[in-house]
């Protein structure tokens, strides 16, 4: 079987979509014609390239090997065509980061990259599945939260944030000074949804509750912002997600002496890959001049201790 341009692009859209089914609908074709040429072209690399399940496909160790020379023969093949053409060609880049985190990462990181020669494609998803693009060569970079050793991607930690109570700065609290959470228990309370420890802390929130008032959760940082600027509510949330705020003394930390050590850590993930790549680099140097801002800002706006 000689092999086509066709089968190296089959074989990168059914490993990011991660469906025989999906990648045949793009295309106007049957599932069982995707199979078939699936099946052709593991038995020319004589190995197997996915696991079949009834709700998709997996790639293999082997298949994300090869996707690493796929991606690139693609990638080269897409810039030599658009030299041809006359269009400008400048390496892209995609990067990743949770929802509560877009505001904060992407915008100063496109302004930090206008100059530079990529072109950044930037996306949302949670941690996990960030993760999992990062692995699979989808994403570049991906910003991601508190997020254990993965075999292949290296993690680098950006910025410790602490999780705090904040309330609107003409809030009738925001001026007080260390204060227990039974103190605050019956006020109007939203805690933002940063991870399992945010149930802990609407259960501890309940016992210190005189009377069965609702305690809101809510997502995402934009709305626990909302929350305490029109509405007038404490929120709880990691603080470098409301650095735009505290800065601009919209929002002010409520000091509590007994709200547990809770924390986010932001991290970034990337594959280290022993070939060089520029437009990687780029983004990694950007990135961490953006976490040494949110490091700085997090020193400035939070109490000491």
């Amino acid at each position: 079987m000689s092999l086509l341009i066709s089968d190296l692009e089959l074989l990168r859209d059914v490993a990011e979509r991660g469906s025989f089914s999906q990648a045949a609908a793009a295309r106007g074709w049957s599932q069982p014609q995707v199979s078939q040429r699936i099946a052709q072209l593991e038995a020319s690399l004589g190995t197997q390239l996915f696991q079949r399940h009834r709700r998709g496909a997996v790639a293999t160790p082997a298949c994300l090997v090869y996707l690493e020379s796929v991606r690139r023969a693609l990638s080269e093949l897409s810039l030599g065509r658009q030299a041809i053409q006359g269009a400008a060609v400048l390496p892209e880049a995609r990067v990743g980061c949770p929802p509560s985190l877009a505001s904060l990462v992407f915008s100063p990181l496109v302004a930090a990259l206008a100059e530079q020669p990529v072109e950044l494609f930037c996306h949302t998803d949670h941690s996990p599945e960030l993760m999992e693009r990062v692995l699979a060569g989808r994403l570049k970079v991906a910003f991601v939260f508190n997020r254990p050793t993965i075999t292949g991607i290296q993690l680098e930690l950006l910025a410790r944030s602490p999780i705090v109570a904040m309330v609107a700065a003409d809030h009738p609290l925001a001026q007080s000074g260390p204060l227990p959470l039974a103190a605050i228990a019956d006020a109007r309370i939203s805690p933002q949804w940063w991870g399992q420890d945010a149930e802990a802390l609407v259960r501890l929130l309940r016992q210190h509750r005189r009377a069965p008032l609702p305690l809101h959760t809510n997502q995402p940082a934009t709305t626990a912002c909302e929350l305490a600027l029109e509405h007038g509510f404490i929120v709880f949330m990691p603080a470098i997600a409301a650095l735009r705020e505290l800065s601009r003394g919209q929002l002010k930390v409520l000091e509590l002496s007994d709200l547990p050590q809770w924390e986010w850590e932001v991290m970034m993930a990337y594959r280290a890959g022993k070939r060089p790549d520029a437009a990687r680099e780029l983004v990694l140097q950007a990135a961490r001049e953006i976490g040494h801002g949110w490091r700085q800002a997090l020193a400035t706006h939070l109490p000491a201790g």
